[in-house]
C-alpha cells in the first residue's frame, strides 16, 4: 500500500504592518519603495493615538530602519538597551530574534518618516566600505547579524530636516521618482550608518562639541521654561558665545532657541491639560505664558484647536 505524501504546509503570508495602522486612517501613508522588490521603502506618519502603540510590530523581520522622529515621544528596547527617542531625534535598528520591543506615548502628536532597507540593498551599496559602517549596519551586511538590536538615539540636524521636507513634495516626474528615492535613501544611509575608522576625525570631534553644547541648552531650557535665562546667560552656562550658541542650536535642533521653547512650553501645557489637575489659565501660567490671548493663539496653532477643547479632543483625533 502506497502512503500519498503529506500535504505541504502553507507558505507563511509575507510580512505587512498594513494592520498596525490602519485604524489610523491618513495618519500613516506610504511615500515611495517597496522592501521586497526595491530594498528601500519610505513612509510617513503624522498621528496622535488614544493608547500606547505597540511600534514594533511594524518593524519588518530582517530589516535595518532608520526612524527621522520629528514629534512625540517613542522607547525601544533590545536585550541589552532601552533607548529613549524623544521630538527632533533619530534612530536605527534591526529587527531581529528576539523581537524589538518598541512603543509610542499615549495622548502626544507623532510625527515620523521612517525608512526601511533590505539586507540585500545594503550589501549591494555598502559592501565594499564595511569597515566604516556602524557595528550594527555592519553586522547585517557581512549577514552575521541575529539578534534584534537598536542604536543610541541621535539629535537630527539640519541636512535630514531638510531631507524629509523633500520626501514630501517630490521634484521629479513619475518615471524618474524611484532613481531619485533610491538616491534619497542613500543620502540618509550616508548620513547616518557610516562611522570613520581609527577613531573620530577632527570635523566629527567639532560636531559632536556643538551637539552636547546644544543638548545641554535643550537640558536647562526644559528645566526653566517658566522663566529662561536670557541667550547670553544660556551661552555662558554652556560654554559658548551666544552668537555661537543660536548658530549651532538651529542647526541640529531646525528650530530657533525661542521656536524651541515655544515647543516645550505648548507640550508641558498639554500634558497638564490632559492630566486633569490645571484648568486652562493654570497650565499657561505654569509654563510662562502671563497673556491668556497669546497662549490661547500659540496653542491653537499647535495643536490645531483651542485649550479648553483639547482634552475633549483626543479620544477621537487621528490627527492634527
Amino acid at each position: 500500500m502506497i502512503t500519498p505524501p503529506a500535504p505541504e504546509s502553507p507558505a507563511p503570508a509575507p510580512f505587512t504592518e498594513t494592520p498596525v495602522w490602519s485604524h489610523l486612517g491618513t495618519g500613516w501613508r506610504p511615500l515611495f519603495g517597496n522592501y521586497r522588490e526595491l530594498g528601500f521603502s519610505f513612509e510617513w506618519h503624522d498621528f496622535t493615538s488614544a493608547k500606547e502603540l505597540d511600534w514594533a510590530r511594524s518593524f519588518h523581520p530582517g530589516s535595518v530602519e532608520l526612524c527621522l522622529n520629528l514629534d512625540g515621544a517613542a522607547v525601544l528596547a533590545d536585550a541589552r538597551q532601552t533607548v529613549e527617542l524623544p521630538a527632533r531625534t533619530l534612530t536605527f535598528y534591526y529587527q531581529g530574534v528576539p523581537s524589538l520591543s518598541a512603543s509610542r506615548r499615549a495622548g502626544q502628536p507623532h510625527r515620523f518618516v521612517t525608512v526601511e532597507f533590505s539586507p540585500v540593498f545594503l550589501e549591494q551599496h555598502f559592501r565594499t566600505e564595511t569597515e566604516n559602517l556602524h557595528p550594527l549596519v555592519q553586522s547585517v551586511v557581512r549577514r552575521e547579524a541575529q539578534a534584534s538590536q537598536v542604536a543610541p538615539s541621535q539629535p537630527m540636524g539640519t541636512g535630514l530636516l531638510q531631507l524629509i521636507e523633500s520626501l514630501r513634495q517630490c521634484p521629479v516626474f513619475k518615471p524618474a521618482q524611484e532613481i531619485w528615492f533610491r538616491c534619497k535613501a542613500l543620502e540618509a544611509a550616508a548620513q547616518v550608518f557610516f562611522r570613520p575608522p581609527g577613531g573620530e576625525l577632527w570635523c566629527t570631534r567639532t560636531q559632536r562639541a556643538a551637539r552636547e553644547r546644544v543638548e545641554r541648552a535643550r537640558m536647562i531650557l526644559r528645566e526653566k521654561m517658566d522663566a529662561p535665562p536670557s541667550l547670553d546667560e544660556l551661552g555662558r552656562l554652556v560654554g559658548c558665545s551666544p552668537f555661537y550658541l543660536s548658530r549651532q542650536f538651529s542647526a541640529e535642533a531646525g528650530l530657533t532657541i525661542q521656536q524651541y521653547l515655544r515647543h516645550l512650553r505648548l507640550e508641558r501645557a498639554a500634558e497638564l491639560l490632559r492630566s486633569g489637575h490645571c484648568n486652562v489659565t493654570e497650565a499657561a501660567l505654569a509654563v510662562g505664558y502671563n497673556s491668556l490671548s497669546h497662549f490661547t493663539v500659540a496653542f491653537r496653532e499647535r495643536f490645531g484647536c483651542c485649550p479648553g477643547l483639547y482634552p475633549l479632543k483626543i479620544p477621537t483625533q487621528n490627527r492634527l
